[in-house]
Parts: structure tokens; sequence; C-alpha cells
């Protein structure tokens, strides 16, 4: 059973070592943990349904359980809104499609009811992309989840064709059964949908070598009150734009995405993920950055910055094992306070990969760099969705856990780290608060680098005061990004807490053609309305 205020399954639970709970007090304070509110209680804050619910099709559901399940994603606002109860805007119905002439009679249904339309895939948006919108209309959330059919794969082309709603592990299955896989694995795997990586132009962790959502799009159908978009599977085309890309990214401000085609491949033969340590950041970077331009067989480079590096051990407890670990690299001459982890995907055929991971150790020698083996890949691979229980267990304890990322050219990321670590640590004190931040490059390029940063806080006595707090965090450190020009989201998408950057990024007029796109397919504006853009045209005149 899904946890209705938090992440995952609630038979799954981390508990945190008495080690770390001293760590955190120490770096950020001692919590005061706050009494979570009771869905009974949550249950009866939910209003009545604004539409006729005598009149729904069978598939469209208007009771209060369903409309709270679906009145949010998994942001910091979101869960300060659950855990302290102070949700207050519901979708008015529900819809539960599980064919795509049921979306459109669920979108026939909203247009005769003039209804504001949320699509919902898995519900793991962590920037807002739930939000029921504040519009004074009745809205609609249209659930995917059941749209999780594979129609068809193509062998020959290596194409396959998906239902928007089938969440990573059943695509994967699906695939596997046939000797095929996407390789697309985005942390919120277990519960995010095909769809939602489309729209949110999502990144997985292995995309150095499946690369990332847009890579491997290929092409599908949108439908939208404007009628039907098809996008032919072409392998290259070179008439016009490529419309593929105005879907991705959307966001659901252009309809609902009711079939996707994605280019798949056979599975590899390896697939190994090692444990590496190198002895300092400028080390470790330019180890990082020399691998990703050597044409390696590699699935991941996942660098660790001496904080995070240093976090993660002390998190994972162990500490026998740890402390072996730390005696084993100072005598390979390395100092466990400078000390980065860099996790680096070796995939392929078995001669590619084993000639390609002699050639990678080669180069991480040369930086300093020591290999802990496997064993440590195979416990990341093995636990690498369970992360985001963390944030559960933080939280009884009285701390609040986000994340935030950007993408930079190569010669900027050292500087970006560290302005938005120092934005962070810097925006709350005026109340004399500490933030524990930590830092790692989550994905690579030739060029460049994203940058995924994770803050620690401590939770506050009201909703309001957290969120005043999460507002003075995120304010500065997008700031931190906008001032060093990066990308205002690297995977997570834009959705209500970044659209206030995203015309730094595209500029005004870049911001109103997407805005004429999405009205082009959806002129009343009535699809998640809120999300990316404001709704108004800047006027541009002579």
């Amino acid at each position: 059973m899904k946890r209705w205020n938090g992440w995952g399954e609630t038979h799954i639970e981390i508990k945190l070592p008495a080690g770390a709970q001293n760590f955190l007090a120490d770096l950020v304070g001692r919590p005061s943990p706050q009494k979570n509110a009771a869905r009974e209680k949550m249950l009866t804050t939910v209003p009545p349904s604004r539409i006729d619910t005598e009149k729904t099709p069978d598939f469209i559901y208007t009771d209060q359980a369903c409309r709270l399940d679906h009145a949010h994603g998994q942001s910091l606002p979101d869960w300060t809104a659950l855990r302290f109860g102070t949700l207050n805007r519901f979708a008015d119905a529900v819809a539960k499609p599980e064919t795509e002439s049921q979306v459109e009679d669920a979108l026939g249904f909203a247009d005769k009811h003039e209804m504001t339309v949320i699509p919902y895939g898995g519900g793991t948006s962590v920037v807002g992309h739930l939000e029921v919108p504040d519009t004074g209309r009745p809205a609609m959330c249209i659930d995917l989840q059941r749209c999780s059919r594979l129609h068809h794969l193509d062998t020959e082309n290596h194409l396959a064709e998906f239902d928007p709603g089938v969440n990573g592990p059943g695509l994967e299955a699906a695939l596997k059964a046939h000797g095929y896989t996407l390789g697309h694995y985005p942390q919120s795997f277990d519960y995010s949908t095909l769809g939602g990586w489309v729209v949110t132009r999502s990144s997985g962790q292995q995309s150095l070598y499946y690369g990332r959502i847009e890579d491997l799009f290929a092409g599908g159908r949108i439908i939208a009150p404007a009628g039907r978009l098809n996008l032919p599977p072409f392998p290259a085309s070179a008439a016009g734009p490529d419309l593929r890309h105005a879907v991705l990214g959307s966001e659901g401000r252009m309809g609902i995405l009711t079939r996707a085609l994605v280019r798949v491949r056979r599975l590899p033969e390896t697939d190994d993920v090692y444990g590496i340590f190198l002895p300092n950041w400028k080390a470790a970077r330019d180890a990082v950055q020399q691998l990703v331009r050597a044409d390696l067989p590699l699935s991941m480079l996942r660098l660790s910055s001496p904080v995070e590096t240093m976090t993660n051990l002390v998190m994972a407890g162990h500490e026998k094992q740890i402390g072996m670990l730390k005696k084993y690299l100072r005598i390979r001459g390395l100092h466990d306070s400078t000390w980065c982890m860099l996790l680096l995907g070796v995939i392929g055929d078995r001669r590619a990969a084993l000639a390609g991971k002699k050639r990678a150790m080669k180069i991480i020698r040369k930086h300093g760099g020591v290999s802990a083996g496997t064993p440590m890949g195979k416990a990341w691979k093995k636990n690498r969705f369970i992360a985001p229980y963390l944030r559960n267990t933080l939280w009884d304890r009285g701390y609040a856990v986000d994340t935030l990322e950007t993408a930079v050219t190569w010669d900027r990321v050292d500087t970006t780290m560290k302005n938005i670590e120092a934005s962070l640590k810097g925006a709350l004190e005026d109340e004399n608060e500490k933030i524990h931040v930590f830092s790692h490059l989550s994905h690579v390029y030739p060029t460049g680098s994203s940058i995924y940063t994770t803050y620690v806080f401590r939770i506050e006595n009201s909703a309001r005061k957290t969120l005043a707090r999460w507002h003075s965090l995120k304010k500065a450190a997008s700031q931190a990004i906008v001032d060093a020009g990066g990308t205002i989201s690297h995977q997570h998408g834009v959705g209500v807490d970044h659209k206030a950057y995203l015309q730094a990024e595209k500029g005004e007029l870049g911001v109103d053609l997407i805005r004429t796109l999405s009205a082009r397919m959806d002129p009343f504006q009535r699809f998640n309305t809120g999300k990316l853009f404001d709704t108004e045209l800047t006027e541009i005149g002579p």
C-alpha cells in the first residue's frame, strides 16, 4: 500500500543509524518533530464535488479519498501541506481511463463542464506539476496509470509503442520478456510513467549510455482540444522544426500524450558499476571530464563531493564495513576528509566492456584514484530507488530534505556548485538556522555537467513557517543558478516552483513562443493551468 502523505510503500522504511542522528544534530541542530495530520481528518476538509456525480461515466470518480490522493505530487510544498494538514485545493473529479477512447471521453466531459484538466502519471513531480490551480473553474485530474499496455514491439526497427501510463518496472518487464530494454532509470523509476518522462524531459541514471528521454522518444500521439497531433517515428528528418520537441517538456500544457514510441536496445551482456575513490575534488572532476571525452562504453559517471561522500557513508551505517574501507583507502594514500566517491558504470558486450574498463581504470589511476570494486556498485544498484524513502524518516524526526539541480559548461561547474551551496547555507542566517548542503555531478557530457544538490533543514512548528524557510532557500539557490548562467532544471522540469526563472533562460520571446504553441493546442488554456508559464502573452509590436 502506498503512503498517502509521503514516498513509496508503507512497508518500506529506512532506519536512521544512531551515528547519522548525531551527525545531523551537530550540523543542522536538534530538531523538533511535529505531529502529522491524520488522513481521516484530511478527508473531512475535501469539499463536495462541483459536478453532477449522477451523470459521470463509470471511470470518473468524485469521492473524497480519490480526490485527496490526486491533489498533490512529491514537492516540498506538497509534503508540507499533507503533513500539517493544510492542503486546500482539490480536483472535483478524477478520471481513470483505460483506453485512448476513454481519454477522449474524459476530455469531452471536461470540455462540456468547462473544467481545468490536470494530467497525472505516477504522481512523482517534485516541482508542483500536480498542484490544483485556483481558477474558479472546476477541475479534473486525468490519471493515466490504467493506460499501461505495450501495443507493439518492432524488433526489426527497435521501436516499442506503449500507452503513456506504464511505469518504469512495467515497461522494463514488458521489454525484458523479449530481450530488450529502454534503459531509462530516473530515481522515481518505481512510480513515474513513460508519459511523465516525456513531458518533463526526464533523465535516467544511465543516460550516458542510453540517452536522455529526448533521445529515446521517437514519436507518438497527443490529444488536445484543437485535435490530434501525430508524430511519426522517423529515424531523422529535415522537414522543418522537430515537433517532438514541442511535446518534450510541455508539462501537460498542450494536451495529453496517449501513445509513445520509444527506441529500444537489446539487453547488454555487461552492466556493472564500480565504486571508485579519488583523492580530492580537483583530481576527481578532472578524471570525470577526461573519462566522458574518451568515447568509452560507460553508462554513468556519478561523482560525489567530499561532503556528499562523507554524508553518504555516515547515513549508510555499517560502521564496521565503512571502517575497513577507510583503513584500506588510507593505506592506498587517500585521506578521508577530502576524498570523493565516483560510481562508474561499464556497459555493453563483454569484450568491449572489458577493454573499456581497462582504459577507464588507467585514467582513474592517473588521477590518483583507487577502485573499491563492484560490491559498492552492486549495493547502489540494489538500493538506487530506495533513497527517497529517507525523506519519510527524516521528516518524522523533524528534518526536511529537498533537492535542486542545474547544468552548466565545464568551465562553470566548480564556481556554480560553490555558489549554490553558499546561497543555501546563508539563506536562513537571519534565523540562526544551519543548513546541511552537499552535491554531486549526476550526469556528465563532453561539454559540461549537471549539478545535483541536496539540502537538509529543520522543519518549523507550522506549515506557514516551514514553507517560509523553504521559499527562502529555494529563491536563494535558484538565483544563484540564474546568475551562473545555468539551466533552471536539468531533469525535474519547471512546474510551479521554477516558473519564475524560466524567462531568464528562454528570454521573453522564447517564453511567448511556448505560450503561443500551447494556446494553439489548447485555445481556452485549461490544460495544467499555472504550470510552466503564466498564460498571458507579451505584446510584441513594431
